[in-house]
């Protein structure tokens, strides 16, 4: 099922910021802990938390809890979606 255009409009918005789209890439390899991509990226684990709060609230990032891990993983389904999206942009340049 496609995005509509506000999750459309989330995601970009989320993936606008390079310490997120970092976040997104390495959790696409495995799964991470927040302490992780705070070691990863050199932010404060606070800043890192907000970061992963808004990847999740679009859909990109998943969360699973294992005792007192936290563990986050990409939803590659929701980015290619979010890609497919971005690809019917060009088609419909190309057919005006």
């Amino acid at each position: 099922m496609p995005l509509s255009e506000t999750e459309l409009d989330e995601a970009l918005r989320a993936l606008s910021h390079g310490q997120r789209r970092l976040f997104v890439r390495a959790c696409l390899q495995r799964e991470h802990a927040a302490g992780e991509m705070a070691e990863l990226s050199q932010l404060a684990l606070a800043s890192v938390s907000e970061h992963l709060k808004v990847l999740r609230k679009c859909g990109l990032l998943t969360l699973e809890v294992r005792g007192r891990f936290w563990l986050y993983r990409t939803d590659g389904a929701v980015l290619d979606q979010v890609s497919a999206a971005l690809a019917t942009i060009r088609e419909g340049a190309h057919g005006a």
